[in-house]
């Protein structure tokens, strides 16, 4: 079951988007992350690569933000979450100045954006690197948990995309990648009024909007996956520049600049 269609949460597929590269596939990301909302707070978890010296890695040299995939909804009365296009643009302009912002006090070194071309072609390299991004970000989400850990792993964070991630290295001339995924609802008038009453008659919350999100940073010269954080939030708003930055604080959490 993917986040988008999360019984509990209500979630509708996205409207379609223009850029290609969002396709029906990367929903194999979100399943994962909508096992995190079966325990919902405001949590993050944060797993970071270590060097040859078991020391955590130190990112040294450029970073490029890769266009956030972030979608916004509305929770109805009756616990559907309808997208809201409106706040989505919102989100996707105040996100990514917030998060170049944080880098930069960081002191990262930023390159332009990379915005994928639209209606990128099923075997266009930029595409292929998307979805595998996707893949392996599902499965960290899956196998770094505590008694789930693979085999393979010995217990460390240790996953990477391979020598494919040269393609936007050399589109970009960045030395490192960020990639972002986000769904955010907000609790709407009606769900907000069920939800007093559900207090009152059932004794218990029936739950609103919720906030869920996955940063990872990807090293272009070799492919590791040098850092990650799942972020799981019951509050945050991503359609101010206020909240934007809140939820880049917490996304961001620990980045190792």
């Amino acid at each position: 079951m993917s986040l988008l269609h999360d019984r509990r949460h209500g979630l509708k597929p996205p409207p379609p988007r223009t850029c290609g590269w969002r396709s029906p596939g990367r929903a194999m990301l979100f399943c994962a992350m909508a096992c995190a909302l079966l325990t919902a707070c405001t949590t993050t978890d944060v797993r970071t690569a270590s060097d040859a010296s078991g020391a955590p890695v130190r990112v040294h040299g450029s970073v490029v933000l890769i266009e956030p995939d972030i979608e916004l909804y509305e929770v109805a009365a009756g616990g559907m979450s309808e997208p809201r296009p409106e706040w989505t643009q919102a989100a996707r302009r105040a996100y990514p100045q917030a998060a170049r912002d944080l880098l930069a006090a960081h002191g990262a070194t930023l390159v332009h954006d990379f915005v994928p071309p639209p209606a990128l072609l099923h075997d266009d390299r930029v595409h292929q690197l998307l979805l595998l991004h996707a893949a392996v970000a599902n499965s960290i989400l899956l196998h770094s948990k505590p008694g789930n850990d693979l085999a393979t792993k010995h217990g460390q964070f240790d996953w990477t995309l391979g020598p494919g991630v040269s393609v936007l290295r050399d589109r970009t001339g960045a030395d490192y990648a960020l990639f972002t995924y986000i769904r955010d609802s907000y609790t709407g008038g009606g769900r907000a009024a069920m939800r007093v009453v559900g207090a009152l008659l059932l004794s218990g919350d029936i739950g609103g909007g919720e906030q869920v999100g996955l940063a990872s940073l990807v090293d272009l010269r070799t492919g590791q996956v040098v850092w990650f954080n799942l972020l799981v939030a019951e509050n945050g708003d991503l359609r101010s520049a206020d909240g934007a930055r809140a939820t880049v604080a917490s996304l961001l959490k620990r980045i190792p600049l």
